[in-house]
């Protein structure tokens, strides 16, 4: 079996980040298409560099970079995105929590700690609040639950980045609220997905439930606890598979629906590579779906060496600032393709990958 992570790949990917260094330590463009630096495409420098396990120049400026963009509540800010589009009104699935939630592990691979506590985030570690907030989200499949996915991820990865950096017994004791909670309200246990009023012979109801699960696997993953119902879930986990080796039903490329997107591939194939790694599903259906979809989602690499969001299709993270061109690859589904490789090559095969321990997406189970 040839390297997940060959030589060819890594020396594009590094060289696609050099290109977009905007001249001083820590500040990256976000790509070819734009000309400012921005927050989000330096903690996907950062951490893209970390898990080829690069040493990482200036890391105490680049620290203090991105620690000069943390407020008073403790979360992270960067003006030259905000007040726009997804951005505007800073909402829990995508504002300034997404955000931190990004920085927090970039300052891990830097080896640093975010210095504020994060008090923002003190009315979740009321037990009676969040139960009654994780009951008002939205779980019906018909309507977004993906952002209630990201939302529960945000909130519940800073928890956890409180109770294991800064000391915060209120934060973990409502971590493990919220997973115990999870594991018994709105999951199928013939299928180990949550939604209400899902039709999972629907192609796209099944995707998009799978990908709002991904975002609370996570949690359970990096506390060491077992998800529900685990062989069901990877049963259906399996069924996103497209016959071009992605994972994309059509979610996120309803013209070209077998031409998934970056968050359609990682969010099935981080929870079957990490319980693959966990020996919970180890059998050569789930080792072959994530060599397979190794496969597709190194043909999302373009000639400037950066990784695609969608294949030959342009895509905005919400801002101009984080434009990624038709043409050209981008930080972010550079850094998220990447980093499902590596948790491939991490539950497949002996290749140096180096995960860091911080709550989020880049960590080892």
């Amino acid at each position: 079996m040839s390297a997940i992570l060959d030589k060819a790949y890594r020396e594009k990917v590094l060289g696609f980040i050099s290109s977009n260094y905007m001249g001083k330590p820590g500040q990256y463009r976000y790509s070819h298409a734009c000309n400012v630096p921005t927050l989000y495409s330096s903690t996907y420098a950062a951490m893209t560099l970390s898990l080829f396990g690069e040493e990482i120049p200036d890391k105490e400026e680049w620290v203090n970079y991105l620690c000069s963009h943390q407020d008073d509540e403790g979360l992270f800010r960067d003006p030259a995105i905000w007040d726009f589009g997804w951005y505007k009104g800073d909402p829990l699935w995508c504002g300034r929590t997404h955000l931190t939630s990004h920085v927090v592990i970039a300052l891990a691979c830097l080896g640093a700690v975010a210095p504020k506590e994060n008090t923002y985030i003190k009315p979740w570690e009321d037990l009676d609040f969040l139960v009654k907030w994780m009951e008002n989200q939205i779980w019906n499949c018909k309507a977004d639950i993906s952002q209630t996915g990201n939302a529960l991820m945000n909130i519940g990865g800073l928890l956890q980045y409180e109770r294991d950096f800064h000391g915060n017994d209120r934060a973990g004791k409502a971590v493990a609220t919220m997973l115990e909670w999870l594991s018994t309200h709105h999951v199928d246990p013939n299928t180990g997905l949550w939604g209400d009023d899902v039709d999972l012979n629907d192609p796209k109801q099944l995707s998009n439930v799978v990908q709002a699960a991904y975002h609370w696997w996570e949690l359970y993953f990096y506390d060491g606890v077992e998800i529900p119902y685990p062989d069901k879930a990877a049963e259906y986990i399996l069924k996103t598979q497209n016959p071009l080796g992605g994972f994309g039903l059509g979610v996120h490329n309803r013209v070209e629906p077998f031409n998934s997107s970056a968050c359609e591939d990682i969010d099935s194939m981080s929870p079957l590579a990490r319980l693959y790694r966990l020996g919970t599903v180890r059998n050569d259906q789930v080792r072959n779906a994530l060599l397979k979809g190794a496969d597709w989602v190194k043909t999302n690499q373009t000639p400037d060496g950066g990784l695609q969001f969608v294949k030959n299709r342009e895509f905005q993270y919400g801002h101009p600032n984080l434009l990624g061109p038709a043409d050209g690859g981008a930080m972010f589904p550079t850094w998220f393709r990447t980093l499902t490789l590596a948790l491939t090559a991490k539950a497949l095969t002996d290749e140096p990958v180096n995960l860091v321990r911080c709550p989020g997406m880049q960590f080892d189970v």
